[in-house]
């Protein structure tokens, strides 16, 4: 499956339109490229035109002659930052169990999620500007089509994986140490809630009380990637019994 790169058109020169207006010397790419900067670093708040336009050096009106919108914009930085995962998992596709190759696959697009909070809310919002998401969506499908199942539990099957890595890293990129908060403050309170559970009626909340120490030292990424695994194994199991 081939990548597509982000569009790129020609590097514009200053030209003068009728009315004296001037086109910014800017390109597809690079307003792209300096969205997904702003967006890394303060979040879809961050994105204006006037930001924009500031740090590509040109007026917000130059940022019209490559973007209709916000919502394009948005929608092209989210396939720019697809190309990367669609890069990092190209040899991912040709092992022998499809759902190994469905697992890393997975894991790669949780990792580009979960470290870009704004991502998960613009996969596939416009296929026709987001030619990246398409492949990837399609990257995916490829390895449940190679266990056999019919159309219906295969559009469920990536569905379930999509929506998990997505909804799990949106979670995750709503804690306030994802929005800049502090991150002792975070631990503090974590540590607040854990105490509060130990102290908890084991009667009333025997579940509580039997994973509150689990709970006390679980990491994200492996709590993720546990319940990848048994998601997965669903997947498995269900292809195994169709064999």
């Amino acid at each position: 499956m081939t990548e597509i790169r982000p569009e790129t058109r020609p590097e514009a020169r200053p030209t003068t339109r009728s009315g004296g207006r001037q086109r910014a010397s800017h390109s597809l790419e690079a307003v792209v490229g300096e969205a997904v900067a702003l967006l890394d670093e303060a979040g879809e708040a961050a994105l204006t035109f006037r930001a924009l336009a500031a740090r590509l050096g040109g007026g917000v009106g130059s940022i019209y002659w490559y973007v209709s919108g916000k919502d394009e914009l948005l929608a092209r930085a989210s396939d720019h930052v697809l190309a990367g995962v669609l890069a990092a998992t190209e040899g991912a596709a040709g092992s022998s169990d499809p759902v190994d190759d469905l697992r890393v696959i997975a894991v790669a697009f949780f990792e580009a999620v979960s470290s870009r909070p704004w991502l998960g809310a613009y996969f596939l919002r416009d296929v026709d500007l987001q030619p990246n998401a398409v492949l990837l969506y399609e990257r995916l499908g490829q390895q449940v089509l190679r266990l056999h199942l019919p159309p219906r539990e295969s559009f469920h099957a990536v569905s379930a994986v999509m929506g998990y890595v997505i909804g799990t890293a949106a979670d995750l990129g709503r804690r306030p140490e994802a929005a800049g908060g502090d991150p002792v403050e975070h631990e503090r309170g974590l540590d607040d809630l854990v105490q509060r559970w130990r102290e908890l009626d084991p009667g009333r909340f025997p579940f509580i009380r039997h994973v509150v120490e689990e709970f006390a030292v679980h990491r994200d990424d492996e709590q993720f990637l546990a319940g990848l695994d048994l998601l997965l194994a669903g997947l498995r199991l269900q292809a195994d019994r169709r064999a």
